[in-house]
């Protein structure tokens, strides 16, 4: 019987498994590395140990320091989660060995579904229909080229031991085969260890539907219906949802049926995932198994009742499976929306920052927050940037993406920049909501995503402008600031009094990573007891403004309304609070023409800490704008940084493995110069 679980893992599955291992009366140990010292997985657990340094390779990745740790503090099984070793076979077997259970299928099913080109043999084998592709032991890049160009563009080149998205390209063209091979096999090297390829026809149209299967030590096996991931960026999933919308009931039972019998071709056990692609004719095809538990797996709980990791304590344990096929039941819709520090507007690049306001909605039978971080707490370089998943349930689709649009609204969040109101265009947009889904859902449908001027007019612009002018009266009534001004400068000394005229300024405010100027007449007061009052003018609205500021909280009067907002500063950004909605925002300074128009972009600044893998070509040598020049890994993710015109590198700031902080100078560029 299992009585001392440790969680070989981090963040909110930590924390997930943690809280079911405590309701089942099993005693909790965490594994964390410097980075997270203070975090909620370690405070939630019973017991917690070092592992080491930050990066995963020096901490979470150690097997060996996690068993040692395990038999020294008498652990029965170990739990991994989900990525780090969750997959890694020799880790399954060295808990065998050192009689710990591990809480996952046994080795060698990990090790068969753990390359995907054996997978696919395996699959083959068992009558399980697969994409048409290549998946051969020939891995010179003349060989995988031909099998792209016998099969057609456009190719999928995936990663044979990879998931997650890592060691995937697009191919949509012959000319584009080998820097994308070389790409994916670098990421995928320096995700897995292993740079083995498969290439796959591309399916333009398809749609990610996946079966939740379980099976135990009896040979029984059941699957809890299917989920639809189709909503992906960098091939990861960002909403998922379940029972897959418009699934006809005959399909739902083949791929139910074909995701049971690839279980069973490989002798499983546990909570496993078979995905499949879903083509627009009905016709499925096996793309992988995750021999795991899924990020996801919080939307099938939500339509079945079931708590799936009890289940796999229970499995674990040597016990039957809970429910028999017959016994399971799908009850409503759920969704799940991951929630990311990152900038949908900036090609999803990941952010890092402070968590200086973190208030998720309320939680109830229908709302639920999965999280492994507080407020205070830091996004760091080194790991995956999910801060949390946010789930709900309803009666019908409808009901539930209703209630995902309101929750998402009512989630806080400042201090990075986050994906929240872009999954809120996403649960917004007529697309979803009819359903109409494909794993080229951003693309495809990035009209009703990105940001329009238009939006400007649902924002609170009058109550940023407002708590602006209100925030300066009072640094200025406080005398606050006044050692970083020139008392020698004229500008300086200027009021808002004017003779004959009326005082106009213009508010350059930066919301949602877009710049909206909004004109401020300041009304001239009869005397100092009126309140003072502002006249906010913008493109589609003209508006007198008044109220007061008392710490964090605005009373507003915006024409004849009266409003209350929260403001929470951090450096030099503000998240504004109201009826549910949070807007971040930022005063931008006057653009005085001091840097002229005529410069050129550099772009040789790195957008975020990370680590140089690759200088593509070398210095002195001509390349035209947009040239790849520099590979940069942050969070998982290589980022490639293009050269800003025509011109030439001069020199390399950094050599290739070095760690770089966000904004330095990457390296010297000329611009090419015409006479």
């Amino acid at each position: 019987m299992i009585k001392k679980l440790l969680i070989a893992n981090r963040g909110e599955i930590a924390c997930r498994v943690i809280k079911t291992a405590k309701q089942l009366g099993i005693q909790t140990v965490a594994v964390y590395s410097q980075a997270d010292c203070n975090a909620m997985h370690v405070n939630m657990a019973d017991e917690a140990v070092l592992l080491g340094p930050a990066p995963s390779k020096d901490s979470y990745l150690k097997y060996e320091a996690i068993i040692s740790h395990a038999k020294n503090l008498r652990v029965d099984a170990i739990h991994p989660g989900y990525g780090f070793l969750s997959e890694n076979a020799d880790f399954a077997q060295q808990c065998e060995a050192n009689n710990l259970v591990f809480v996952g299928p046994p080795a060698s099913a990990i090790q068969a579904m753990g390359s995907k080109s054996a997978a696919k043999r395996i699959m083959e084998d068992a009558g399980v229909p697969l994409v048409p592709g290549y998946h051969g032991d020939d891995q010179t890049p003349a060989t995988l080229k031909k099998a792209a160009d016998d099969m057609g563009y456009p190719v999928l080149l995936k990663a044979a031991a990879g998931g997650g998205g890592k060691g995937m390209r697009q191919v949509w063209h012959e000319d584009e085969f080998y820097p994308a091979l070389q790409a994916a096999k670098r990421e995928s090297m320096a995700s897995f260890g292993d740079d083995h390829m498969l290439v796959e026809k591309y399916l333009t149209r398809p749609r990610h539907v996946e079966i939740q299967v379980f099976c135990d030590t009896f040979g029984q096996g059941v699957y809890l219906f299917e989920r639809d991931c189709s909503v992906q960026r960098r091939h990861q999933k960002i909403i998922e949802e379940a029972p897959a919308p418009n699934m006809p009931e005959g399909v739902r039972e083949q791929m139910g049926e074909a995701a049971l019998k690839a279980a069973s071709a490989i002798h499983y056990v546990g909570a496993g995932t078979v995905e499949f692609l879903l083509d627009d004719d009905g016709a499925f095809y096996f793309m992988e198994m995750n021999t795991r538990l899924q990020v996801e797996h919080p939307v099938t709980e939500m339509i079945t009742g079931e708590d799936l990791v009890a289940w796999q304590l229970q499995v674990a344990d040597k016990k039957p499976l809970p429910k028999t096929q017959a016994e399971l039941k799908c009850q409503g819709h759920a969704f799940e929306a991951r929630i990311y520090a990152e900038d949908a507007d900036n090609d999803f690049l990941p952010s890092t920052g402070h968590l200086a306001l973190l208030k998720p909605p309320a939680t109830n039978a229908f709302i639920r927050v999965d999280t492994g971080v507080t407020q205070g707490d830091d996004v760091s370089v080194y790991y995956d940037p999910m801060i949390a998943k946010l789930v709900v349930w309803g009666e019908n689709r409808e009901l539930a993406l209703s209630r995902l649009y309101q929750a998402l609204g009512d989630y806080h969040i400042s201090g990075v920049t986050t994906n929240i109101s872009f999954l809120r265009k996403v649960a917004n947009s007529q697309a979803f909501k009819q359903a109409e889904l494909t794993t080229t859902f951003i693309e495809k449908f990035a009209d009703q995503l990105t940001f329009d001027e238009s939006e400007s007019r649902g924002l609170p612009l009058p109550a940023m402008a407002l708590y602006v002018l209100l925030d300066r009266a009072s640094d200025e009534k406080m005398g606050r600031h006044v050692s970083e001004r020139d008392h020698t400068s004229p500008w300086q000394q200027l009021g808002t009094w004017r003779a004959n005229s009326t005082y106009k300024e213009t508010l350059s405010l930066e919301v949602n990573n877009h710049t909206i100027r909004v004109e401020v007449q300041h009304i001239k007061r009869l005397s100092v007891t009126e309140p003072r009052q502002w006249r906010i003018k913008l493109p589609e609205q003209e508006v007198v403004v008044s109220g007061s500021l008392n710490g964090n909280t605005l009373l507003a009067t915006i024409g004849e309304v009266k409003s209350t907002f929260t403001v929470v500063k951090h450096n030099s950004q503000f998240s504004l609070l109201n009826a549910g909605i949070c807007t971040n925002f930022q005063l931008m300074p006057p653009d005085l023409g001091l840097d002229g128009n005529d410069s050129t972009d550099t772009n040789t600044t790195a957008p975020m800490n990370g680590t140089i893998v690759a200088h593509l070509v070398p210095p002195e040598e001509h390349v035209k704008r947009g040239d790849p020049l520099l590979i940069m890994e942050a969070m998982k993710m290589e980022h490639t940084i293009t050269a800003p015109s025509d011109g030439k590198v001069d020199e390399y700031y950094y050599a290739v493995g070095e760690l770089v902080d966000g904004g330095a100078a990457l390296f010297a560029f000329t611009p090419h110069t015409t006479d």
